[in-house]
């Protein structure tokens, strides 16, 4: 749970699509894991008539990559082919209703079957995860959560909605640990699991007497439902490496900023996750981005600020060089903490001089050809 490589992994899955008056982008990236446990779907045109619905979902693991891996293929299985997913009655789609319903009862089902497969192994898958996603429909945007993955809505520029996350000291959370005789200890469960809420995690669901809701730990996901406007622009979901170190605000308004200078989601989606890598994010991470149609275009201002900075930056690390002089060639992260001195204009709001770190080591690779290794040799050196 804690162990780290020596570098990390900086390789990204990438994926995009569109369909349903929606584009998406995705980005995943191992980082300073020794395991990469996340994963995601992105699923446009869903089953049983509902062609104009799509759904998107980002799968955090933990203790292992099974309940991850198992949820990405087959949880909207379980949540489509619920009986409140079946339109009758002359019905062209379910009710809002019917669909919260569908969901958690897609969730609880999904639980108990990884559960018996498990149980057929002896016991031998003790990994969990948690699940944030979203259902969009032609009227509606259905937000999905159990664990501490994060979903949010920008609308009219401004953050509009988020999920909550279930962590362990939460009171309700709290209240449900001890009437199942657990403890809440360091903000974990029995000081140990950091998540009040996941699919798996089989070892904290083993009281006698109680539900599966009423577990130390809950498969129960909350559901939102949010009637869509023209204002909407785009939807993030990501995992808690992802809000470990950028806040909701901070992460609408660099997407806001990214989107002006591309139209390349998958691009905007890296860029996301090498900020929060620079940032000091230690944990796998992935993102999803999905865009409406009044999501932000691309600015031939913005673009032109973004060259401007680009290009100030190359110069500003080329003067370091300079002053270094007979001192010798200075390291990446000297060359960092000198740039954080500056009052530099125009970075991307939300991500700051760590989303140009990309560009200051591309300029520093060409100053400083033979240079090994210019990565940090710890996640604590990055800065």
């Amino acid at each position: 749970m804690g162990a780290f490589l020596d570098k990390p992994k900086m390789e990204k899955h990438n994926a995009s699509g569109a369909g349903n008056d929606l584009h998406y982008g995705l980005s995943s990236m191992q980082g300073w894991r020794i395991e990469m446990e996340d994963a995601h779907t992105a699923v446009i045109g869903l089953p049983h008539g509902l062609e104009a619905w799509s759904f998107f979902a980002v799968y955090d693991g933990h203790a292992g990559s099974q309940v991850a891996r198992y949820c990405c293929e087959h949880l909207l299985d379980h949540i489509t082919n619920t009986q409140d997913f079946k339109v009758t009655d002359g019905m062209t789609e379910p009710t809002v209703e019917k669909v919260k319903s569908g969901i958690r009862t897609g969730f609880l089902q999904i639980d108990e079957h990884m559960r018996t497969i498990s149980e057929k192994r002896h016991g031998s898958d003790r990994s969990g995860s948690t699940a944030v996603g979203v259902m969009v429909s032609p009227k509606h945007i259905y937000f999905i959560n159990c664990g501490d993955s994060r979903g949010l809505l920008c609308r009219n520029g401004k953050v509009h909605f988020f999920t909550q996350d279930h962590k362990p000291s939460n009171p309700q959370e709290k209240e449900r640990i001890q009437n199942a005789g657990g403890s809440v200890m360091i903000q974990r469960v029995n000081g140990s699991l950091a998540v009040s809420r996941a699919l798996g995690d089989f070892d904290y669901k083993c009281v006698h007497g109680k539900g599966p809701t009423e577990q130390l730990v809950s498969p129960e996901p909350e559901v939102y439902e949010i009637e869509r406007t023209a204002d909407d622009q785009f939807i993030i979901l990501a995992c808690d490496g992802i809000w470990d170190v950028m806040g909701n605000e901070e992460i609408c308004e660099f997407v806001k900023s990214r989107l002006e200078v591309s139209n390349d989601l998958e691009k905007v989606c890296n860029q996301i996750v090498d900020t929060c890598l620079y940032k000091g994010s230690r944990d796998n991470m992935s993102v999803v981005l999905i865009c409406f149609p009044n999501a932000p275009k691309v600015s031939p201002e913005a673009v032109k600020r973004e060259a401007e900075l680009d290009n100030y930056l190359e110069n500003k690390v080329e003067e370091i060089f300079e002053k270094q002089g007979a001192e010798g060639v200075p390291g990446l992260v000297q060359v960092m903490r000198a740039l954080s001195s500056e009052s530099i204009p125009n970075l991307p709001p939300g991500g700051e001089l760590a989303s140009k770190q990309s560009v200051v080591e591309a300029v520093y690779n060409r100053l400083n050809p033979y240079q090994a290794d210019a990565e940090p040799s710890s996640p604590d050196d990055m800065w």
